[in-house]
């Protein structure tokens, strides 16, 4: 199943945005809303860098 091609353009605007609301809550103060925002903008990058083809590392190096 392939993903929709703009699925990871909006995983990454949508990281952007709790990026920035988390700025905002730091900013105000609220450090723990903060943290919970840089967490689901961390997770929304690390599954946007999941979707596309995959690639195995075929070559392994020499010891």
């Amino acid at each position: 199943m392939m993903p929709e091609p703009d699925a990871r353009q909006r995983l990454l605007l949508q990281a952007a945005t709790c990026h920035e609301r988390a700025r905002k809550a730091a900013h105000d103060g609220d450090l723990e809303a903060s943290a919970r925002a840089i967490l689901e903008g961390l997770d929304c990058e690390r599954r946007a860098g999941g979707l596309g083809p995959q690639v195995l590392q075929l070559i392994k190096p020499r010891s």
